[in-house]
Protein backbone atom coordinates (compact mmCIF):
# COMPACT_ATOMS: atom_id res chain seq x y z
CA UNK A 1 0.00 0.00 0.00
CA UNK A 2 2.66 2.66 0.33
CA UNK A 3 3.02 2.81 -3.80
CA UNK A 4 -0.38 4.79 -3.31
CA UNK A 5 2.14 8.10 -1.75
CA UNK A 6 3.89 7.82 -5.32
CA UNK A 7 0.09 8.78 -6.81
CA UNK A 8 -1.00 11.81 -5.88
CA UNK A 9 -2.48 15.13 -6.91
CA UNK A 10 -0.03 18.40 -7.34
CA UNK A 11 -1.13 19.76 -4.30
CA UNK A 12 -0.69 17.31 -2.47
CA UNK A 13 3.24 16.95 -2.72
CA UNK A 14 3.10 20.81 -2.78
CA UNK A 15 1.56 20.54 0.72
CA UNK A 16 4.76 18.09 1.56
CA UNK A 17 7.49 19.85 0.15
CA UNK A 18 6.09 23.08 2.75
CA UNK A 19 5.98 21.07 5.24
CA UNK A 20 9.37 20.26 4.25
CA UNK A 21 10.81 23.35 4.20
CA UNK A 22 9.35 24.16 7.45
CA UNK A 23 10.78 20.86 9.18
CA UNK A 24 14.04 21.41 7.34
CA UNK A 25 14.13 24.77 9.23
CA UNK A 26 13.66 23.18 12.80
CA UNK A 27 16.75 20.78 11.96
CA UNK A 28 19.04 23.62 11.07
CA UNK A 29 17.89 25.00 14.84
CA UNK A 30 18.52 21.51 16.67
CA UNK A 31 21.92 21.34 14.97
CA UNK A 32 22.55 25.02 16.37
CA UNK A 33 21.29 23.58 19.75
CA UNK A 34 23.32 20.50 19.51
CA UNK A 35 26.47 22.78 18.97
CA UNK A 36 25.65 25.01 21.93
CA UNK A 37 23.64 23.68 24.18
CA UNK A 38 20.38 23.95 25.97
CA UNK A 39 21.65 27.26 27.31
CA UNK A 40 20.30 28.59 23.70
CA UNK A 41 16.92 27.58 25.25
CA UNK A 42 14.76 29.48 27.66
CA UNK A 43 15.39 26.67 30.46
CA UNK A 44 17.52 27.07 33.44
CA UNK A 45 18.90 25.47 36.48
CA UNK A 46 15.35 26.99 38.04
CA UNK A 47 13.23 25.42 35.09
CA UNK A 48 14.56 22.18 34.18
CA UNK A 49 11.21 21.35 31.54
CA UNK A 50 9.86 23.54 29.37
CA UNK A 51 8.42 24.05 25.79
CA UNK A 52 9.70 20.76 24.31
CA UNK A 53 8.01 18.42 27.50
CA UNK A 54 4.71 20.47 27.36
CA UNK A 55 4.16 19.89 24.18
CA UNK A 56 5.06 15.81 24.75
CA UNK A 57 2.44 16.15 27.37
CA UNK A 58 0.14 17.49 25.24
CA UNK A 59 0.58 15.50 22.09
CA UNK A 60 0.95 11.97 24.47
CA UNK A 61 -3.05 13.36 25.30
CA UNK A 62 -3.75 13.59 21.51
CA UNK A 63 -2.32 9.84 20.75
CA UNK A 64 -4.65 8.63 23.58
CA UNK A 65 -7.44 9.69 22.29
CA UNK A 66 -7.70 6.76 19.64
CA UNK A 67 -9.30 5.39 22.23
CA UNK A 68 -12.29 7.60 21.94
CA UNK A 69 -13.35 6.16 18.30
CA UNK A 70 -12.11 2.50 18.90
CA UNK A 71 -13.99 1.91 22.52
CA UNK A 72 -17.67 2.84 20.92
CA UNK A 73 -16.65 0.39 17.81
CA UNK A 74 -15.56 -2.41 19.19
CA UNK A 75 -16.71 -2.67 22.48
CA UNK A 76 -20.32 -1.13 21.98
CA UNK A 77 -20.30 -2.30 18.48
CA UNK A 78 -21.14 1.76 17.34
CA UNK A 79 -20.00 0.96 13.43
CA UNK A 80 -20.93 4.97 12.62
CA UNK A 81 -17.17 4.95 13.84
CA UNK A 82 -16.06 2.48 11.15
CA UNK A 83 -15.17 4.94 8.68
CA UNK A 84 -12.62 7.40 10.61
CA UNK A 85 -11.54 4.23 13.13
CA UNK A 86 -8.35 4.08 10.72
CA UNK A 87 -7.68 8.09 10.63
CA UNK A 88 -7.60 7.95 14.19
CA UNK A 89 -5.56 5.07 14.75
CA UNK A 90 -3.12 6.76 12.26
CA UNK A 91 -3.18 10.21 13.96
CA UNK A 92 -2.05 8.74 17.25
CA UNK A 93 1.03 6.88 15.03
CA UNK A 94 1.90 11.00 14.34
CA UNK A 95 1.28 11.72 17.64
CA UNK A 96 3.43 9.50 19.26
CA UNK A 97 6.47 10.45 16.88
CA UNK A 98 5.75 13.68 17.59
CA UNK A 99 6.34 13.23 21.35
CA UNK A 100 9.48 11.25 20.92
CA UNK A 101 10.97 13.62 18.92
CA UNK A 102 9.91 16.27 21.77
CA UNK A 103 12.03 13.89 24.04
CA UNK A 104 14.95 14.02 21.70
CA UNK A 105 14.78 17.45 21.58
CA UNK A 106 14.38 17.68 25.00
CA UNK A 107 17.62 16.43 26.10
CA UNK A 108 21.24 18.32 25.91
CA UNK A 109 22.83 14.83 24.54
CA UNK A 110 20.31 12.76 22.64
CA UNK A 111 22.48 9.21 22.86
CA UNK A 112 21.71 9.53 26.87
CA UNK A 113 18.72 7.84 25.61
CA UNK A 114 19.85 4.40 25.16
CA UNK A 115 21.12 4.28 28.99
CA UNK A 116 17.13 4.05 29.33
CA UNK A 117 17.40 0.87 26.85
CA UNK A 118 20.90 -0.37 28.01
CA UNK A 119 20.14 -0.12 31.88
CA UNK A 120 17.19 -0.18 32.60
CA UNK A 121 15.75 1.17 36.07
CA UNK A 122 11.93 -0.28 36.72
CA UNK A 123 11.92 1.77 39.47
CA UNK A 124 11.59 4.72 37.28
CA UNK A 125 8.56 6.27 35.76
CA UNK A 126 10.47 7.47 33.00
CA UNK A 127 11.66 4.13 32.23
CA UNK A 128 8.11 3.07 31.97
CA UNK A 129 6.52 6.12 29.88
CA UNK A 130 9.32 4.99 26.88
CA UNK A 131 7.77 1.48 27.34
CA UNK A 132 4.20 2.65 26.93
CA UNK A 133 4.82 4.97 24.42
CA UNK A 134 7.30 2.42 22.18
CA UNK A 135 4.07 0.14 22.76
CA UNK A 136 1.69 2.34 21.94
CA UNK A 137 3.35 3.31 18.24
CA UNK A 138 3.74 -0.49 17.93
CA UNK A 139 0.23 -1.57 18.71
CA UNK A 140 -1.50 1.05 16.43
CA UNK A 141 1.09 0.61 13.69
CA UNK A 142 0.19 -3.16 14.01
CA UNK A 143 -3.78 -2.70 13.72
CA UNK A 144 -4.07 0.22 11.43
CA UNK A 145 -2.71 -1.46 8.99
CA UNK A 146 -3.84 -5.09 9.00
CA UNK A 147 -7.75 -3.73 9.49
CA UNK A 148 -6.91 -1.64 6.74
CA UNK A 149 -5.35 -4.34 4.44
CA UNK A 150 -8.35 -6.59 5.18
CA UNK A 151 -10.91 -3.60 4.15
CA UNK A 152 -8.78 -3.09 1.00
CA UNK A 153 -9.26 -6.56 0.19
CA UNK A 154 -12.95 -7.01 1.31
CA UNK A 155 -12.65 -9.48 3.75
CA UNK A 156 -12.87 -9.38 7.86
CA UNK A 157 -9.44 -8.42 9.65
CA UNK A 158 -7.88 -11.68 11.36
CA UNK A 159 -9.18 -12.76 14.05
CA UNK A 160 -5.74 -12.68 15.91
CA UNK A 161 -5.83 -8.93 15.54
CA UNK A 162 -9.06 -8.10 18.30
CA UNK A 163 -6.42 -8.99 21.31
CA UNK A 164 -4.24 -5.47 19.94
CA UNK A 165 -7.32 -4.03 19.15
CA UNK A 166 -8.55 -4.62 23.02
CA UNK A 167 -4.83 -3.98 24.11
CA UNK A 168 -5.19 -0.56 22.67
CA UNK A 169 -7.62 0.65 24.64
CA UNK A 170 -6.26 -0.21 27.99
CA UNK A 171 -2.72 0.82 26.96
CA UNK A 172 -4.27 4.22 25.25
CA UNK A 173 -5.23 4.93 29.10
CA UNK A 174 -2.04 3.77 30.36
CA UNK A 175 0.30 6.05 28.46
CA UNK A 176 -1.11 9.02 29.55
CA UNK A 177 -1.31 7.96 33.32
CA UNK A 178 2.10 7.15 33.40
CA UNK A 179 3.06 10.39 31.75
CA UNK A 180 0.85 12.42 34.44
CA UNK A 181 2.76 10.02 36.84
CA UNK A 182 6.00 11.57 36.18
CA UNK A 183 4.39 15.25 37.11
CA UNK A 184 2.40 13.87 40.27
CA UNK A 185 5.50 12.20 41.61
CA UNK A 186 7.24 15.04 42.50
CA UNK A 187 6.36 16.52 45.89
CA UNK A 188 8.52 19.68 45.70
CA UNK A 189 6.04 20.45 43.22
CA UNK A 190 2.46 21.67 44.36
CA UNK A 191 0.71 22.26 41.27
CA UNK A 192 1.60 18.66 40.42
CA UNK A 193 1.09 17.45 43.65
CA UNK A 194 -2.42 16.34 43.00
CA UNK A 195 -4.13 13.23 43.35
CA UNK A 196 -6.79 14.24 40.00
CA UNK A 197 -3.77 14.91 37.81
CA UNK A 198 -4.18 11.74 35.39
CA UNK A 199 -7.75 12.01 35.66
CA UNK A 200 -7.48 15.63 34.30
CA UNK A 201 -4.92 14.62 31.89
CA UNK A 202 -7.37 12.19 30.63
CA UNK A 203 -10.44 14.42 30.32
CA UNK A 204 -8.11 16.93 28.57
CA UNK A 205 -7.01 14.21 26.50
CA UNK A 206 -10.27 12.67 25.34
CA UNK A 207 -11.64 16.31 24.98
CA UNK A 208 -8.55 17.82 22.94
CA UNK A 209 -7.58 15.15 20.58
CA UNK A 210 -10.70 14.10 19.12
CA UNK A 211 -11.55 17.36 18.52
CA UNK A 212 -8.34 17.87 16.06
CA UNK A 213 -9.35 14.87 14.58
CA UNK A 214 -12.70 16.17 13.82
CA UNK A 215 -11.42 19.57 12.81
CA UNK A 216 -8.91 17.71 10.47
CA UNK A 217 -11.74 15.25 9.16
CA UNK A 218 -13.94 18.27 8.73
CA UNK A 219 -10.83 19.79 6.31
CA UNK A 220 -10.48 16.27 4.79
CA UNK A 221 -14.32 16.45 3.55
CA UNK A 222 -13.58 20.04 1.96
CA UNK A 223 -10.79 18.84 0.28
CA UNK A 224 -11.92 15.80 -0.85
CA UNK A 225 -15.32 14.63 -0.23
CA UNK A 226 -14.66 12.29 2.30
CA UNK A 227 -17.32 11.91 4.30
CA UNK A 228 -17.40 9.76 7.95
CA UNK A 229 -21.22 10.37 8.32
CA UNK A 230 -23.23 13.15 10.36
CA UNK A 231 -24.15 10.57 13.06
CA UNK A 232 -20.37 9.39 13.62
CA UNK A 233 -19.73 13.69 13.88
CA UNK A 234 -22.65 14.75 16.05
CA UNK A 235 -21.89 11.54 18.25
CA UNK A 236 -17.80 12.51 18.77
CA UNK A 237 -18.85 16.14 19.40
CA UNK A 238 -20.66 15.07 22.26
CA UNK A 239 -18.00 12.82 23.60
CA UNK A 240 -15.99 15.70 23.16
CA UNK A 241 -18.33 17.75 24.76
CA UNK A 242 -18.32 15.49 28.13
CA UNK A 243 -14.94 15.33 28.24
CA UNK A 244 -14.56 19.18 28.11
CA UNK A 245 -16.89 19.86 30.76
CA UNK A 246 -15.20 17.16 33.09
CA UNK A 247 -11.84 18.82 32.32
CA UNK A 248 -12.87 22.46 33.05
CA UNK A 249 -14.95 20.63 36.49
CA UNK A 250 -11.65 19.11 37.73
CA UNK A 251 -9.84 22.51 36.99
CA UNK A 252 -12.24 24.12 39.47
CA UNK A 253 -11.59 21.59 41.92
CA UNK A 254 -7.99 22.21 42.34
CA UNK A 255 -9.03 26.07 42.43
CA UNK A 256 -11.41 25.05 45.03
CA UNK A 257 -8.59 22.83 47.17
CA UNK A 258 -6.02 25.39 46.75
CA UNK A 259 -7.52 28.87 48.18
CA UNK A 260 -10.26 27.36 50.20
CA UNK A 261 -7.82 25.03 51.84
CA UNK A 262 -5.37 28.43 52.33
CA UNK A 263 -2.36 26.83 51.89
CA UNK A 264 0.38 28.94 50.20
CA UNK A 265 1.71 26.50 48.90
CA UNK A 266 -1.02 25.39 46.02
CA UNK A 267 -2.15 29.06 45.85
CA UNK A 268 1.07 30.85 44.91
CA UNK A 269 1.24 28.27 41.31
CA UNK A 270 -2.13 29.46 40.14
CA UNK A 271 -1.74 33.07 41.38
CA UNK A 272 1.21 33.31 39.36
CA UNK A 273 -0.73 31.79 36.51
CA UNK A 274 -3.00 34.42 37.09
CA UNK A 275 -2.31 37.36 38.45
CA UNK A 276 1.29 37.09 38.83
CA UNK A 277 2.80 36.26 42.59
CA UNK A 278 4.99 38.30 45.07
CA UNK A 279 4.92 41.42 42.32
CA UNK A 280 6.05 38.87 39.65
CA UNK A 281 4.40 39.14 36.29
CA UNK A 282 4.57 36.99 33.57
CA UNK A 283 3.81 37.02 30.10
CA UNK A 284 1.75 33.84 30.44
CA UNK A 285 -0.72 35.77 32.74
CA UNK A 286 -2.65 36.73 29.22
CA UNK A 287 -2.37 33.19 28.01
CA UNK A 288 -3.95 31.39 31.02
CA UNK A 289 -7.13 34.20 30.96
CA UNK A 290 -7.48 34.07 27.25
CA UNK A 291 -7.87 30.10 27.91
CA UNK A 292 -9.97 30.32 30.83
CA UNK A 293 -12.15 32.66 28.84
CA UNK A 294 -12.03 30.12 26.08
CA UNK A 295 -13.06 27.70 27.96
CA UNK A 296 -15.75 28.53 29.10
CA UNK A 297 -16.76 29.77 25.48
CA UNK A 298 -16.06 26.34 24.40
CA UNK A 299 -18.60 25.05 26.45
CA UNK A 300 -21.21 27.57 25.79
CA UNK A 301 -21.55 26.47 21.70
CA UNK A 302 -21.11 22.68 22.22
CA UNK A 303 -23.78 21.99 25.06
CA UNK A 304 -26.66 23.45 23.61
CA UNK A 305 -28.27 21.26 20.32
CA UNK A 306 -28.70 23.91 18.21
CA UNK A 307 -24.83 25.16 18.55
CA UNK A 308 -23.25 21.86 18.72
CA UNK A 309 -25.01 20.61 15.32
CA UNK A 310 -24.30 23.40 13.16
CA UNK A 311 -21.79 22.44 11.06
CA UNK A 312 -20.73 26.39 10.49
CA UNK A 313 -20.40 26.82 14.29
CA UNK A 314 -18.99 23.16 15.19
CA UNK A 315 -15.43 23.90 13.93
CA UNK A 316 -15.54 27.46 14.96
CA UNK A 317 -15.92 25.57 18.50
CA UNK A 318 -13.88 22.84 18.33
CA UNK A 319 -10.81 24.71 17.41
CA UNK A 320 -11.75 27.36 20.37
CA UNK A 321 -11.43 24.59 22.51
CA UNK A 322 -8.13 22.95 21.01
CA UNK A 323 -6.69 26.66 22.35
CA UNK A 324 -7.84 26.71 25.15
CA UNK A 325 -6.73 23.01 26.11
CA UNK A 326 -3.61 23.91 24.24
CA UNK A 327 -2.87 26.71 26.66
CA UNK A 328 -3.55 25.13 29.80
CA UNK A 329 -1.34 21.96 29.18
CA UNK A 330 0.95 23.28 26.69
CA UNK A 331 2.18 26.51 28.68
CA UNK A 332 0.21 27.07 31.82
CA UNK A 333 1.11 22.89 33.00
CA UNK A 334 4.70 23.51 33.01
CA UNK A 335 5.34 26.87 33.62
CA UNK A 336 2.85 26.70 36.84
CA UNK A 337 4.46 23.47 38.34
CA UNK A 338 8.24 25.42 38.23
CA UNK A 339 6.84 28.65 39.39
CA UNK A 340 7.58 29.46 42.43
CA UNK A 341 10.26 26.80 43.20
CA UNK A 342 10.66 25.00 46.34
CA UNK A 343 12.63 27.73 47.49
CA UNK A 344 9.85 29.89 46.68
CA UNK A 345 11.63 32.34 44.48
CA UNK A 346 10.43 33.12 41.25
CA UNK A 347 12.37 32.05 37.87
CA UNK A 348 10.53 33.66 34.55
CA UNK A 349 10.55 31.03 31.56
CA UNK A 350 9.95 32.10 27.86
CA UNK A 351 10.70 29.87 25.20
CA UNK A 352 13.22 31.45 22.65
CA UNK A 353 12.95 31.74 19.04
CA UNK A 354 15.27 28.56 18.25
CA UNK A 355 13.18 26.33 21.11
CA UNK A 356 9.88 27.91 19.03
CA UNK A 357 11.57 26.68 15.47
CA UNK A 358 12.71 23.37 16.72
CA UNK A 359 8.72 22.65 18.28
CA UNK A 360 7.25 23.92 14.86
CA UNK A 361 10.02 21.53 12.94
CA UNK A 362 8.63 18.54 14.83
CA UNK A 363 4.65 20.08 14.06
CA UNK A 364 5.97 19.88 10.28
CA UNK A 365 7.45 16.04 10.68
CA UNK A 366 4.07 15.05 12.15
CA UNK A 367 2.02 16.35 9.35
CA UNK A 368 3.92 15.25 6.90
CA UNK A 369 3.48 12.06 8.72
CA UNK A 370 -0.21 12.10 8.86
CA UNK A 371 -0.71 13.59 5.69
CA UNK A 372 1.41 10.10 3.71
CA UNK A 373 -0.63 7.49 6.36
CA UNK A 374 -4.32 9.42 5.82
CA UNK A 375 -3.81 9.87 2.16
CA UNK A 376 -2.55 5.68 2.17
CA UNK A 377 -6.12 5.33 3.58
CA UNK A 378 -7.93 7.30 1.85
CA UNK A 379 -6.83 5.70 -1.29
CA UNK A 380 -7.24 2.34 -0.21
CA UNK A 381 -10.85 3.34 1.01
CA UNK A 382 -11.61 4.65 -2.67
CA UNK A 383 -10.01 1.32 -4.10
CA UNK A 384 -12.61 -0.48 -1.70
CA UNK A 385 -15.74 1.75 -2.50
CA UNK A 386 -15.84 2.91 1.19
CA UNK A 387 -14.93 6.40 0.66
Amino acid sequence: MIEKVLKGSPAFYIWLLFLGGIASLGVFAYIFQLKYGLTITGMSRDVSWGLYISQFTYFVGVAASAVMLVLPAYFHHYKKFKKMIILGEFMAISAVLMCMLFIVTDMGQPQRMLNVILHPTPNSIMFYDMMVLMGYLFINALVGWVTLEAERHDVEPPKWIKFFIYLSVVWAFSIHTVTAFLYAGLPGRHYWLTAIMAARFLSSAFASGPAILLLLVIALRRLTGFDPGREAIQTLTKIITYAMAINVFFFLLEVFTAFYSGMPGHQHPLTFLFVGHDGHASWVVGWMWTAAVLAILSLCLLIPPQFRDNERVLPWALGILVIASWIDKGLGLLIGGFTPNPFETVTIYTPTFPEILVTVGVYAIGLMVLSVLWKIALDVKKEAGTF
